[in-house]
């Protein structure tokens, strides 16, 4: 198949970028879109032109690193998969595909296709953790934990931080992926110890690093590759209200 490619070009985060036009020519449609990407920074590098950059690793679906908008969508046509799952099958012989990296504040972009994404590492410090001492490795059904609990924390820990959340939401909010990390320690008894300190923390680097305000439009879940679900949100906002009327009740 023959595709037109309008791809972003920035040479860093202090230049001024804009759409460059390649033609990618004689691509199987069995390729993915990443491997096009590989065949078309090839043909770049026999040309003398510089590569287009771009994230990837595990290409599995499971890092998230390789996050971009295609013709206008968070990893692309399909749904509940990451960019370097989707495959050329997904688009028309002789199509146009426009290809953008995230648009955010938070997230400036490095070079081309590339963002930098280490504000989402920054909440991750400020309490997505579980620091105190839970003793060695417990049997597996020392600790009781009712199934439903275990189910939803399990869902909340899917999330891979890729920000499709993020690029998808009007305010640029990192609610969904905040909540996904709060609520799978918030879910077991292993994290409930430190929940009052971890909502804040997080909550409150996450408004530092710049993200917008949730308005539920629910963007978020419909991009999100790991179908992460809105009700996380819910919980975290009872999580900090929770946390912060504790805290006004011990300076009373």
């Amino acid at each position: 198949m023959d595709l037109t490619l309008k791809i972003w070009r920035q040479k860093d985060s202090r230049s001024k970028g804009s759409f460059k036009t390649y033609k990618a020519n004689g691509i199987s449609v069995d390729a993915s879109f990443l491997e096009m990407l590989d065949i078309l920074n090839e043909e770049l590098v026999h040309k003398g032109e510089m590569p287009v950059n771009f994230d990837s690793d595990c290409r599995e679906g499971i890092c998230g690193a390789c996050s971009l908008y295609i013709n206008g969508r968070p990893h692309g046509p399909d749904t509940a998969i990451t960019i370097c799952q989707v495959h050329m099958r997904n688009f028309k012989d002789g199509s146009t595909i426009v290809i953008e990296p995230w648009r955010s504040k938070a997230f400036p972009v490095i070079s081309d296709l590339m963002v930098d994404r280490s504000a989402f590492d920054r909440v991750i410090q400020a309490g997505g953790y579980v620091s105190v001492s839970t003793g060695g490795i417990p049997d597996a059904n020392a600790i009781l934990i009712r199934k439903e609990n275990a189910d939803e924390a399990m869902d909340a820990a899917s999330c891979i931080g890729c920000g499709a959340c993020v690029a998808s939401c009007k305010n640029a909010s990192a609610m969904l992926f905040v909540s996904a990390k709060v609520s799978q320690l918030a879910l077991l008894p292993q994290g409930r110890v430190e929940a009052k300190r971890r909502v804040q923390k997080m909550v409150k680097q996450m408004d530092n690093d710049g993200f917008g305000n949730c308005t539920n439009t629910g963007a978020c879940e419909a991009e999100c590759p790991k179908e992460i679900k809105l009700t996380n949100i819910a919980r975290l906002n009872r999580e900090f209200i929770g946390a912060k009327l504790g805290a006004q009740k011990m300076k009373i």
